[in-house]
């Protein structure tokens, strides 16, 4: 006997492009499972991708702001000499 659990589950309406639609059924097919099971995988694997990037970005954001932050009270000449790179000011002749 299979005994699908509904817990957590609700039922909704969703507009899909075709071809979206045509490859998940595609695939469900292939898998012989139900078109929900697709769905809601692919779903959860895009959202948690999202969420990932999103966090990725934000991790980035401040490491970037902490580096600034440690240089910020140096000046220009002592931030080029620890980066190694010198810019000297054009001199006309």
């Amino acid at each position: 006997m299979h005994v699908t659990a509904k817990k957590n589950k609700r039922r909704t309406t969703l507009t899909i492009p075709v071809e979206t639609l045509a490859a998940a059924e595609r695939i469900a097919d292939i898998r012989k499972v139900n078109l929900s099971v697709i769905v809601s995988e692919v779903l959860e694997e895009g959202l948690r991708a999202k969420e990932a990037a999103a966090l990725e970005g934000q991790r980035r954001v401040q490491a970037w702001e902490a580096h600034r932050q440690s240089f910020a009270c140096l000046t220009k000449e002592q931030q080029q000499a620890l980066s190694g790179v010198f810019m000297d000011e054009h001199v006309d002749e």
